[in-house]
């Protein structure tokens, strides 16, 4: 087994305490990048590992865990959009041959393709788990199908669903699952563990991925990219701000990310006019103590909404240089007025 993150400690010791009593449904909450889906991974395999130790995690020797390992136990499920699967991902012949996109949805087809599954009895004669990732992504369908699954929930049988947003899921799920919460790491501990991961400048990475170290790590190289500087050193000086140069600059750059990079850096002004603090920019905090002074509430406020829209949009430009266009061009408007 995979170990534990050092923030999921006490997490894992709370896990123990559900062996004695396993409900049917575990929803896993939390922000995003904080390790839920490992821990549910982890946890699933200690549970179906024939000779866990005496933590309870899985041994990594006996028959279960190699079959896991392998994505091959017959008493397990990962159910996930095809967007998120590997296969997915290297698969270019598939994506070619049908010519769309992998869906980031979880469809009606694959939770009812369950149904043999949950119908089977164990294949060593004890638990069977399917986990669901993230739960949110199941459509309405789908949805409704799970719900018949957690209604009706064949002995032994556990589903953990590990979501990022479980306001998003229907009550009547939220109500049959007993919910766990993962809270964010520590600081400290998350700026070690990306520091032993050789992530160069851990704390502004935590900060900038908002102290999700996951996505820290990924964050890591996108921090110190020309692209990204150029634009916060464009955006902390609106009033110099050449809208055309740098809308050429980005116009590689995948279009979302841009828009993630305008939307912390929105966030950290309105953290700073609102409440003097800030959340992705500690080191920036001169130049946005100043940069705030002379901008109205209302336009700060106007301008998260404007991102908000061109995050969706972005998903489907046909033109990044005059997206980033209008985008800065409003930026520069809202800042300035």
């Amino acid at each position: 087994m995979k170990e534990i993150y050092p923030w999921q400690n006490n997490d894992w010791t709370r896990l123990q305490e559900l062996r004695k009593r396993t409900p049917n449904g575990l929803l896993f909450k939390g922000s995003k990048g904080i390790g839920k889906l490992d821990l549910a991974m982890g946890f699933a395999q200690s549970l179906l590992c024939e000779h866990p130790d005496a933590k309870q995690m899985a041994c990594d020797a006996c028959p279960a865990c190699h079959w896991f390992g392998q994505g091959s136990h017959p008493d397990f499920r990962l159910i996930q959009p095809e967007a998120l699967s590997a296969d997915s991902e290297d698969s270019d012949d598939a994506k070619s041959v049908s010519g769309k996109k992998p869906s980031k949805q979880i469809s009606v087809d694959q939770i009812r393709g369950l149904a043999d599954f949950c119908g089977m009895s164990a294949h060593q004669g004890g638990r069977r788990v399917v986990v669901i990732h993230p739960a949110e992504a199941m459509n309405t369908n789908a949805a409704n199908a799970l719900l018949k699954n957690l209604e009706e929930p064949p002995q032994g049988l556990l589903f953990i669903l590990v979501s990022h947003k479980p306001q998003q899921l229907l009550p009547t799920i939220l109500s049959r699952c007993l919910s766990f919460a993962l809270p964010a790491p520590d600081a400290a501990s998350a700026t070690r563990w990306l520091a032993e991961q050789g992530v160069k400048n851990p704390a502004v990475a935590l900060a900038a991925s908002g102290f999700a170290p996951l996505q820290a790590v990924q964050l890591d190289q996108q921090l110190g990219s020309e692209e990204r500087d150029k634009l916060l050193r464009a955006v902390s000086q609106p009033a110099a701000l050449d809208v055309f140069t740098l809308a050429e600059v980005l116009q590689k750059t995948e279009q979302v990310l841009v828009v993630q990079w305008l939307q912390q850096w929105c966030y950290d002004l309105c953290a700073m006019k609102l409440a003097g603090r800030l959340r992705y920019h500690p080191g920036e905090e001169a130049a946005i103590k100043k940069l705030v002074k002379s901008v109205a509430p209302l336009n700060l406020a106007r301008l998260q909404k404007h991102l908000q829209t061109a995050k969706r949009e972005a998903q489907h430009t046909l033109n990044p240089k005059l997206f980033f266009e209008s985008l800065l061009f409003v930026y520069r408007q809202l800042m300035l007025e």
